[in-house]
């Protein structure tokens, strides 16, 4: 009977796992899995509406930093995009001069750059498809080795960057600050850079491709009528960021992005480096020209004030009241039972927790999906197993956070059913119609992809991580599994 209850207190995950698989948007499986929830804490649990709803609001008042963070996050993405600073991103690392050799190369750096500046891996990739894609067409590169270097590219800022909605949302539901979590990985996420562009070159150089310079204006003069319609349905400001890359931008409207990382690197509030990084764009803006009237640029932060709100913390107030309520019901105790049964010290379990991650993302098939649902699973896991100092048990925090986002956003490049994949099919398919793409095409050379999801479970699992500044977790005894002290207390009794 006990087992049949713990199923039940579970099975909440598994209707929010099954609702986000048949297709139903996050608004709508969250609340439906809150709701169940809420049910089987009554019934099972026999716990009073009272209870569940103070659970709900003590859980979702944990959030309202992240909220305010993920709408200051949205603005500044708006700004950025419409003012300049991404499209002088791209211009300036294309100025370099691109051939067959080194399109790809080029490619993942000014994706990665641009995804952090703009926070949206889907934007970036939209963005930047039509220019490298076509520009890969005019120097003769291998066009399969340009789309997976742009795609793992644009993921890299959607895991680090200070304005993404996955690092910010994945922070959350661990609690931890989103300037300590990039500080935490900055040093593992720059070596796996560097080894993807490493990778990329070494390839180029392996297929021996052609040395013929091009030049993005004629790579964007190339680009049919058709395309331009498909992505202003599909991505409007990739639109605007082409035209700003054709016509030219100033090259000082990089300053912006390198303000806000200036004043990450140096701790200010998360807050605070989002609003340099807005109030620097407009007045930059405002010299360059592409600020010309001061109430439409309220308009920009206001309409990126409206785009989190109307799914992303929506979307997170639902995902806390279902967290709430499962941890009233101590309801992932069964799993944690498990993943402690087979993990011998906290390495392992934290390694198992690495592995819940990715699976669960490759079950849901969708990142965000993967965060919301495992998050929560793998925070618990930590708190009701690990006994540490309050320092060390933060950075399992932070490791768990890493895990989700990194394993959600560079494990969904990997994945050929991903929801990641079947977007960035559309469209390559839409803005280069001179080849027919399939899954595996993105998948076979994203080389960051490949090197960030090994890394980080090799790494945790091993201990190799302690040789990354950083990004080391603490070691036994500093933190040790509950099971082992107690195991400890018993022998010494006896």
């Amino acid at each position: 009977m006990n087992r049949i209850s713990e199923l039940l207190k579970l099975s909440p995950v598994a209707v929010l796992a099954v609702l986000m698989f048949m297709g139903y948007d996050a608004l709508i499986a969250a609340p439906l899995a809150t709701i169940y929830a809420a049910l089987v804490a009554v019934v099972v649990e026999k716990k009073r509406i009272n209870d569940i709803m103070d659970a709900v609001i003590n859980n979702a008042k944990e959030m309202q930093i992240a909220f305010f963070i993920l709408m200051v996050a949205y603005a500044m993405a708006e700004v950025f995009m419409a003012t300049g600073v991404g499209a002088s991103i791209i211009n300036l690392a294309l100025n370099v001069g691109l051939t067959g050799r080194t399109v790809a190369v080029v490619g993942i750096v000014v994706t990665s750059v641009l995804s952090i500046a703009t926070g949206t891996s889907w934007g970036t990739f939209a963005a930047c498809a039509p220019i490298f894609l076509w520009l890969n067409h005019i120097v003769g590169g291998n066009i399969d080795l340009t789309v997976g270097a742009i795609a793992g590219g644009a993921c890299f800022g959607d895991n680090i960057g200070l304005i993404s909605d996955t690092t910010i949302v994945s922070s959350g539901i661990q609690k931890v600050e989103v300037l300590k979590r990039i500080r935490h990985q900055g040093f593992w996420s720059l070596l796996v850079l560097v080894l993807g562009i490493v990778a990329f070159y070494v390839a180029g150089v392996v297929m021996d491709l052609p040395t013929t310079t091009g030049d993005a204006a004629t790579a964007i003069t190339q680009i049919p009528e058709g395309v331009w319609a498909v992505l202003a349905e599909k991505r409007e400001s990739a639109v605007t960021l082409l035209n700003q890359v054709k016509n030219g931008v100033p090259t000082y409207m990089i300053v912006p992005l390198i303000l806000v990382l200036i004043a990450a690197f140096r701790g200010l509030t998360t807050l605070l480096c989002l609003f340099i990084g807005i109030f620097s764009a407009y007045g930059l803006g405002l010299v360059a020209g592409t600020v010309t009237d001061t109430s439409e640029f309220l308009n920009m932060v206001m309409s990126g004030f409206a785009g989190a709100g109307s799914w992303v913390i929506v979307m997170m107030m639902w995902v806390a009241a279902f967290g709430g309520i499962m941890k009233l019901m101590d309801a992932f105790r069964p799993l944690s039972n498990i993943v402690v049964r087979i993990s011998r010290n906290v390495r392992q379990l934290m390694f198992c927790n690495g592995m819940l991650s990715i699976l669960g993302n490759a079950g849901l098939a969708d990142e965000m999906a993967q965060i919301v649902t495992i998050g929560p699973i793998i925070r618990e896991i930590v708190e009701k197993n690990v006994e540490g100092s309050p320092e060390d048990i933060e950075v399992l925090r932070l490791r768990n956070a890493t895990f989700s986002d990194a394993l959600g956003v560079f494990g969904s490049q990997l994945i050929p059913w991903h929801v990641y994949i079947g977007f960035y099919l559309g469209i390559i398919q839409a803005v280069y119609p001179l080849y027919t793409f399939r899954a595996v095409d993105i998948i076979r050379y994203n080389f960051l992809a490949m090197i960030a999801v090994s890394t980080i479970l090799i790494a945790t699992l091993t201990g190799l991580d302690r040789f990354i500044p950083r990004f080391g977790l603490p070691r036994e005894p500093k933190v040790r599994l509950k099971k082992t002290v107690k195991s400890s207390v018993a022998k010494e009794t006896v």
